[in-house]
């Protein structure tokens, strides 16, 4: 059977035609023995593929890019970026390929990507592949974040290619194929800016605006109202983060979406214990991408956005810093006015209090979770059994029962709703001790445990039988938890 015939669904590469100087052509590498691993169906459907024919040899032959499809144009993109603060003016798609674009059922426009494919001229030293494990943990994540109605590229599929990856040993290698609203980043811009080509820096905006932000085309200054709706964007997406305890661990600038997706979940993980200082990622030695660092980090890479972009803003440099700081400076009231509406709607208390006594009641809260060291997620999802009058569940989580008992009677007083509670706070997430039994098993040949948590984490607010230990908080003897980028 053809490749065509494997897809009810016309590729094309924009972005390769618009943006040439930003995209090398390349093909991935044949895969030896290709075996799917997992296979996002309901995903595939809204894509416009038929999830049957891409479980065989062409469908397979599609979803690494051994079998390219008509209009599929392989291309590296290239990027630069600020990793942990240092400056790289060349990153790239290492280890990627965008296969193209296609429309969904929506009428969207998405990209199909591949990670671990191979590698690229932008690879420097690194072998261009992927492990089965870091693979299949950027799948389960992305769509338990899909799930908790968070902006999130999603996880097509992972095939196993056949191939050993060396790593400290030698691991089964895989492809992960990526969908996104676009892979557009702060390094794009940071790139293009690089090449002191402003005719390309417009046509990277003028692509993105048309993209992502179309709204923008007719504001008075385009490229300002580009600037800041992805700053709004960018508050809302770590906004979201924080409230379901979400911890990226590598923020670089090239980590950081136009669109407002959450991408690149490399050494990531959900907060177990609440502390604002959680660091999981074992490069983050001095925890510059911590729990609580996230907004501040992001308004950081947005400050870099700026900077790129400023040649567009106003021809004078004075003036176009001045209208860049001006529009950055709305990042701050724009993320804490998110946070601040998605807490009270935590608490069942989204319409039932103003925000100056919303801050005092979650500051004290606060408080209390970090001094006992409180599991962040069932915390919260205990409290919708406390709004209906049974607070024995949240008030055995606190060595001091008597003050969570004082804080919780001001907070009942409000009358919380808690039905709001549980469409807001998840039973399940992708908690760290099972992710890594997941893949564990996953990398010696056994899916089920990874089938099972996937099933847990992508309906997170209806809580099941038979899916108690999903909602366990993690054995006192896990830990101290390090993730690992996989490269």
């Amino acid at each position: 059977m053809s490749v065509e015939a494997q897809a009810a669904v016309t590729f094309d590469g924009q972005f390769a035609r618009e943006l040439p100087e930003l995209a090398i052509p390349w093909q991935a590498e044949q895969a030896p023995d290709p075996r799917l691993l997992v296979l996002n169906e309901p995903l595939a459907a809204q894509l416009g593929f038929d999830p049957a024919s891409l479980r065989n040899a062409g469908g397979l032959g599609l979803l690494i890019g051994n079998a390219l499809p008509h209009g599929a144009t392989p291309v590296a993109q290239g990027y630069a970026g600020h990793q942990f603060g240092s400056y790289s003016p060349r990153l790239g798609d290492g280890r990627a390929l965008l296969l193209g674009e296609i429309l969904d059922a929506d009428g969207r426009l998405r990209d199909i990507h591949l990670k671990g494919s191979g590698r690229t001229p932008f690879a420097r030293g690194g072998d261009g592949l992927a492990a089965v494990g870091p693979m299949l943990r950027e799948y389960v994540i992305s769509e338990a974040m899909h799930a908790l109605g968070i902006p999130t590229t999603r996880s097509l599929a992972v095939v196993a290619t056949g191939q050993q990856v060396r790593r400290e040993t030698m691991l089964p290698g895989a492809v992960l194929t990526r969908v996104a609203s676009s892979h557009l980043r702060v390094g794009s811009f940071q790139y293009a800016r690089a090449m002191d080509n402003e005719d390309l820096l417009r046509r990277l905006a003028d692509h993105a605006i048309a993209r992502h932000h179309p709204g923008a085309a007719q504001a008075q200054n385009p490229y300002l109202a580009l600037f800041e709706a992805v700053v709004e964007a960018q508050a809302s997406l770590l906004a979201r983060w924080m409230l379901v305890g979400f911890i990226h661990g590598v923020m670089n600038t090239d980590n950081m979406t136009i669109s407002g997706e959450s991408i690149d979940f490399g050494p990531c993980a959900f907060m177990d214990v609440f502390n604002p200082a959680t660091v999981y990622s074992s490069i983050d030695e001095g925890g510059r991408y911590a729990y609580a660092n996230q907004p501040i980090v992001a308004q950081w890479n947005l400050a870099r956005l700026a900077e790129s972009l400023l040649p567009l803003f106003h021809e004078d440099q004075e003036q176009a810093v001045a209208l860049a700081q001006e529009s950055l400076g709305a990042f701050h009231g724009k993320y804490s006015a998110e946070w601040l509406a998605g807490m009270k709607t935590k608490l069942g208390l989204a319409e039932r209090l103003d925000d100056e006594a919303a801050t005092s009641l979650t500051g004290e809260l606060f408080d209390l979770l970090q001094e006992d060291r409180v599991d962040y997620t069932s915390f919260f999802r205990s409290l919708g059994t406390a709004a209906r009058g049974d607070a024995e569940p949240a008030r055995s989580m606190f060595s001091n029962p008597a003050a969570f008992a004082a804080w919780a009677q001001r907070w009942r007083a409000l009358d919380p709703d808690a039905e709001l509670m549980d469409r807001t706070n998840p039973v399940y997430i992708p908690r760290n001790h099972l992710v890594e039994e997941a893949l564990a098993a996953a990398v010696e040949g056994d899916l089920e445990p990874f089938s099972k948590l996937l099933a847990a984490v992508t309906a997170p607010f209806e809580e099941r039988p038979g899916f108690d230990r999903y909602a366990a908080a993690a054995p006192e003897d896990f830990g101290p938890y390090r993730t690992f980028c996989g490269t």
